[in-house]
């Protein structure tokens, strides 16, 4: 194997398993067989000839076992990890579990993890019950799990497989993602990203998982599997990589790509995790955090930082005057968490300029007094030089101009006054 310095050698397992329950009041009523059959016509036939073939072969395992038997599954962290009380209800119920296990060696597909998601899901909708994924520690229904499977051309929602939880610690959050896992690869880290990122650096470390995994999988496309896989020191992210891992390949749009540094961080605990690292690269002056920023800046750029308008009664004012419209009831959509999954608000407001007042974008972090937002600048001002990427800032609701929803794709909501630009009518500056 050839060592340098850049390609970071990763060790490989030499097996691979995958783990679901089914809880149960009583026996099942049908055999795992004829639960799958159930499936035909709804499965992609990849899938479900890699079942019904797991099935018939010492690769896979369905028993049905006495709850008694099994060691309890934690409530706090299936609540941690979205149980609703009705399912942990129902596992509170049950007297059996039906235990699904398959094995496989690494690379693509990963057929252990496909066909042992595809025959629980069969049972637990054989019996009206649901799916326990003791990797990810997740409560799926049944519809939820065969739609996370992959399609006929075998592509995959990324986020259907791989979560990124995260903490806080004295240096900031702490990511990591839990999943990769699955498919043999050691799981990502990152450290001290600031607090205002938490949805837009977890979109971007999914992307950087699907990006590592495409390279983790090219590895073992050989009929041997190898001792080590060698990954790039520098990963590209893009926000292609990003769109693709959420399931949206046609809204990947033209974002810049960002390096990020992959280090390896053995455990020194026996019984803990190895980690991949993804760090700023060699020679970037400053904080981790502030290179954090400025990555989620370059990747989520469909909104742009400096905006300078005057004009009254074009489409510009037409577009502040909606956004402002909609202030009210985007404050209490974000105050009730009512925003969609990974996502984040931002918004656009107004500093004082020789040539105008200049626009600039922030992430929102609290918005607990109605005339008051408290966040993080998204950008680089440059009229202000304290405002810059990641630092602090208070905005008073009446110099807001507008506000719009990121996730992982770009702006889904709102950015009225940007679609005015992205138009070609982009108005004069006061002078």
């Amino acid at each position: 194997m050839l060592i340098t310095d850049d390609f970071l050698p990763v060790p490989v397992p030499e097996s691979l398993s995958a783990t679901y329950l089914v809880p149960v009041a009583g026996l099942p009523p049908v055999s795992p067989k004829t639960a799958v059959r159930g499936l035909a016509g709804r499965l992609a036939d990849p899938v479900y000839g890699l079942a019904t073939q797991m099935l018939d072969s010492p690769l896979m395992s369905v028993d049905t076992r006495s709850i008694d038997e099994f060691p309890q599954l934690p409530p706090d962290l299936l609540t941690a990890f979205g149980a609703t009380e009705a399912q942990l209800g129902r596992l509170a119920a049950a007297s059996h579990l039906v235990v699904v296990q398959a094995e496989y060696r690494p690379g693509w597909p990963p057929a252990h993890e496909w066909a042992a998601r595809a025959v629980a899901a069969a049972v637990a909708e054989s019996v009206g019950g649901d799916v326990v994924d003791v990797f990810g520690l997740q409560f799926l229904d049944p519809a939820t799990a065969l739609k996370s499977l992959p399609d006929a051309q075998g592509r995959i929602r990324l986020v259907d497989w791989v979560l990124v939880p995260y903490s806080s610690d004295t240096e900031g959050l702490w990511f990591t993602t839990k999943g990769l896992r699955r498919f043999g690869l050691l799981e990502l880290q990152t450290q001290g990203v600031p607090d205002h990122l938490t949805r837009a650096w977890g979109a971007v470390l999914t992307g950087a998982a699907r990006r590592l995994l495409r390279d983790w999988t090219d590895g073992l496309a050989g009929e041997e599997v190898p001792a080590f896989v060698q990954l790039p020191v520098l990963a590209t992210v893009t926000g292609h990589d990003i769109a693709v891992a959420y399931g949206n390949p046609e809204q990947h749009g033209a974002t810049a790509p960002v390096l990020l540094r992959l280090e390896l961080d053995p455990a020194t605990d026996p019984d803990a995790d190895s980690f991949l690292s993804l760090r700023p690269p060699p020679g970037h002056p400053g904080p981790d955090g502030r290179y954090y920023a400025a990555a989620c800046a370059t990747l989520f750029s469909g909104i742009e930082p400096d905006v300078r308008y005057a004009r009254s009664g074009d489409a510009m004012s037409r577009a502040v005057a909606t956004a402002r419209a909609g202030l009210d009831d985007i404050r209490a959509r974000f105050l009730a968490d009512g925003l969609p999954p990974e996502a984040q608000l931002v918004v656009k407001y107004g500093l004082p300029g020789d040539d105008g007042p200049e626009y600039v974008w922030a992430g929102v972090s609290s918005w607990d007094a109605p005339e008051r937002i408290v966040g993080a600048s998204a950008s680089d001002a440059n009229t202000d030089p304290s405002v810059r990427i990641g630092s602090p800032v208070v905005v008073a609701v009446a110099e807001v101009v507008d506000w719009a929803v990121l996730d992982g794709t770009g702006v889904i909501e709102g950015g009225w006054t940007q679609a005015v630009l992205d138009a070609g009518e982009r108005p004069h500056p006061t002078h």
